[in-house]
């Protein structure tokens, strides 16, 4: 069976945690989907008008997390290191039951939800994958700040820059090839604050649940946490998993190429919305192809579809 057929978790994968900004403790259940179901999130805490869909058109909330809520206001927050996860995978299809309003935190980057679901299994359909391909380049700005989309003939690529006046963040950058590249970095990566910024998110009302168990925190030229860095660039490739993230949002993994510069979450669902406002700026593509010599994208079928 083709590798470009559409997966889903073939065992329940189960979650515990708390939620960065909520402060409170959520169970987490990833279910078997059938195909063409796509990646759905249930509340399970509440009996009706309780299925909320990842698009980003439902995207709420971008102020430190990715926050999405169906018609009838009930939502769930902090999606993006799951979403990333599940993207990386390559799966396509997943009820994500849920009994709080926040995706559990766990360690602060992917790595949990990564190992759990590798463990209990992927499960192969017969039903071929679907692709986004962006066929025109898409810009979007916030003063400084820039994310753009465009064509690219094989692979999903994101270039991401980051700068920070704190000299130990400073300015990083790291390109990837999604398809390609190991991103075992890209998934250990934890999220990340500077100490001083601490008490103005909790007046706002978030990181309720945040510690250095959770989260590196940055003080001048060290960090807080008795755990070093897990690679040289974890700054700049946490933010790359939150673009993964994002960018599923879409509903599908994608063929493009990605270019940010101090970007987040906000920027991220700009250029979706930007995208999809226009059906001349991409193509939904099905892949037929039965027997790959890679694990997710057929070379040469591309290239005759580019």
């Amino acid at each position: 069976m083709s590798g470009l057929n559409q997966k889903t978790v073939k065992n329940v994968a189960s979650f515990k945690g708390v939620g960065l900004h909520n402060g409170k403790i959520a169970n987490v259940n990833i279910r078997p989907a059938a195909p063409n179901t796509g990646i759905v999130f249930k509340r399970i805490d509440l009996k009706k008008d309780n299925l909320i869909y990842p698009n980003f058109n439902n995207v709420c909330n971008t102020s430190l997390n990715t926050t999405i809520s169906n018609e009838f206001g009930v939502k769930v927050s902090t999606i993006e290191h799951l979403m990333g996860a599940l993207f990386g995978l390559g799966i396509d299809n997943a009820l994500v039951e849920i009994d709080n309003e926040e995706v559990p935190i766990l360690d602060g980057s992917a790595k949990d939800f990564i190992k759990k679901i590798v463990c209990t299994g992927l499960q192969v359909s017969s039903s071929p994958i679907k692709l986004i391909k962006i066929n025109k380049k898409v810009t979007f700005k916030d003063k400084e700040r820039f994310i753009s989309i465009e064509p690219s003939k094989l692979s999903l690529d994101i270039d991401f820059k980051l700068k920070y006046k704190n000299s130990l963040i400073g300015n990083q950058r790291n390109k990837i090839n999604i398809y390609e590249d190991d991103l075992e970095d890209i998934f250990n990566s934890r999220t990340f604050c500077l100490y001083e910024d601490i008490e103005a998110i909790k007046k706002n009302g978030l990181a309720k649940g945040g510690s250095l168990e959770n989260a590196i925190v940055v003080k001048g030229t060290e960090i807080l946490n008795k755990e070093a860095l897990r690679n040289s660039k974890e700054f700049v490739n946490h933010k790359i998993l939150d673009c993964i993230g994002d960018l599923y949002t879409c509903g599908y993994r994608m063929i493009a190429s990605v270019s940010c510069s101090q970007g987040g979450h906000f920027l991220t669902n700009q250029l979706l919305r930007k995208v999809f406002e226009n059906k001349e700026n991409f193509s939904i593509i099905e892949i037929q192809e039965r027997s790959l010599p890679h694990t997710l994208i057929n070379r040469s079928l591309l290239k005759s579809i580019a």
